[in-house]
């Protein structure tokens, strides 16, 4: 531990800029609280101060069980307006946490409470909807525990992964959006190991062109607040299994999940069971969350889990110990970059628990478009920039989503899961998920039930191409 982080813990232990302490499960009746703060935390040994979204006694995030009312006040004691987005819940529509959509943002030093079946089981998360404030950290882990995981007696390890800069959301935006001759672009795409660009094989080109994996050059990656230069370290047992319940926290980044030298089985996606995948490695886009359950090895070695930033060496990680065992060092910048993130391993996943067979009532195409030059974004819906996806009550939907841009877009769904249902043409039964990367070139259907009435945000989750406006609305028609 550096001499940084030990005097942080020493002097600021129980107070407001405090580290955050270890994920943990904290049972209770009756209404929950989660304080909006700031705190500081270790990066590089320089000190950054940063938001937190934390309960009085220090627990960050929020885990309830299966069954639990989901009863909380949100205090905002930011000296800014936020607010809180419940990411893969569905609530009722005002409740979702989008400001100027489902309710006015929260003011400073003040509060809202939030009611509702604390449904649908799993990982989830909650973020802020509110600018660029997500870049801020002012996120956590927010899980439903479902009834097999608490019968199974299984240890679990919740883990956030985040991208960091020491560059104000404000300046990455604005520097984003500055104009550049044709000359610059084209030189930065030739250097593009600096800046993440990659070129597809020949396989993968296929009219797809030249990818941009990353549009930001971060300083840092970090799981639960920290870096590879002190990584969180958990004890389990021996032998043990282990359900690692990960999320992808980053504004920004896709990360691809290295289990090393151990298999894992994919449990769930986005919160939702699928049939059983046994991996080594796995995608996790922006927003998207996976359940993984590993087997501890029997020699009583430990096991790194490490996400490695797309495109990037630059990785973030934790260490499943267990107790007496060594802890080899883990470098930050791994010995080459993570490949580019494809839909190889999504068109693998099928849901355990599909969506009824029906007819589909609505087929709406959604074009995701936008370009480097000039950094704009957007989405057009049947075939009209900027128009709201309108639905009944009821209906069977599918999103037909196109995307004609170099860059991926994690696609992500208020209030609603969808099933997965094509890719480039190829029908599967797949995944019920709430965020889903459409990689440049590609062409996914999916379908959702619109059974929750209300006006809900579908958009891109790399939260830059949000804000330049890769965004619009699913809204209900007649609804009160």
């Amino acid at each position: 531990m550096s001499l940084l982080r030990r005097t942080l813990l020493a002097a600021t232990a129980g107070a407001a800029l405090a580290p955050l302490p270890p994920f943990r499960t904290a049972r209770a009746s009756g209404q929950r609280t989660l304080d909006l703060t700031r705190r500081t935390i270790e990066v590089g040994g320089k000190p950054a101060t940063r938001y937190r979204v934390v309960q009085p006694d220090g627990t960050w995030g929020l885990t309830l069980d299966q069954g639990d009312m989901f009863d909380v006040r949100l205090q905002n004691g930011l000296s800014v307006d936020t607010s809180v987005h419940w990411h893969g819940m569905t609530p009722p529509w005002k409740q979702d946490g989008v400001p100027y959509i489902s309710a006015p943002p929260i003011a400073a030093g003040r509060s809202a409470d939030f009611r509702f079946p604390a449904v649908p089981v799993g990982t989830r998360w909650m973020h802020s909807h509110f600018g660029l404030q997500e870049q801020n950290l002012l996120a956590a882990p927010l899980i439903v525990r479902e009834r097999s995981a608490i019968e199974s007696g299984h240890q679990e390890v919740v883990v956030m992964f985040e991208d960091f800069s020491w560059s104000s959301p404000d300046e990455i935006f604005a520097d984003l959006r500055k104009p550049r001759p044709m000359a610059m672009m084209a030189a930065n795409a030739d250097a593009g190991a600096a800046r993440g660009a990659m070129k597809m094989p020949d396989a993968e080109k296929a009219g797809k062109g030249d990818r941009d994996l990353n549009d930001v050059t971060y300083a840092a990656f970090l799981a639960n607040d920290r870096t590879l230069a002190d990584p969180q370290v958990f004890d389990v047992d021996k032998g043990a299994e282990v359900r690692l319940r990960l999320i992808n926290g980053a504004a920004s980044t896709n990360f691809m999940i290295e289990l090393g030298s151990i298999e894992g089985t994919v449990l769930t996606v986005d919160g939702n069971p699928v049939a059983p995948v046994t991996v080594r490695r796995f995608p996790l886009a922006v927003a998207q969350r996976v359940d993984i359950l590993v087997r501890m090895p029997a020699d009583g070695s430990a096991v790194p889990v490490v996400a490695r930033g797309e495109g990037r060496p630059l990785q973030a990680g934790v260490v499943l110990r267990p107790r007496g065992a060594a802890v080899s060092k883990i470098p930050i910048t791994a010995a080459e970059a993570a490949p580019a993130l494809t839909l190889g391993e999504e068109m693998k996943l099928r849901a355990s628990q599909p969506l009824p067979a029906r007819k589909i009532d609505r087929s709406v195409e959604v074009d995701l478009t936008g370009q480097m030059l000039g950094y704009v974004w957007g989405l057009s819906v049947n075939g009209m920039a900027g128009a709201p996806v309108t639905v009944g009550k009821g209906e069977r939907v599918e999103l037909v989503m196109r995307n004609t841009t170099m860059m991926s877009h994690p696609m992500h769904l208020h209030g609603h899961s969808f099933q997965v249902t094509e890719i480039d043409g190829k029908p599967l039964a797949g995944a019920l998920r709430d965020v889903l990367l459409v990689t440049p070139g590609t062409t996914a259907k999916v379908v959702f039930d619109a059974d929750n009435p209300g006006i809900w945000a579908y958009h891109c989750h790399n939260l830059y191409h949000l804000a330049a406006g890769m965004f619009t609305t699913v809204v209900y028609r007649d609804f009160t």
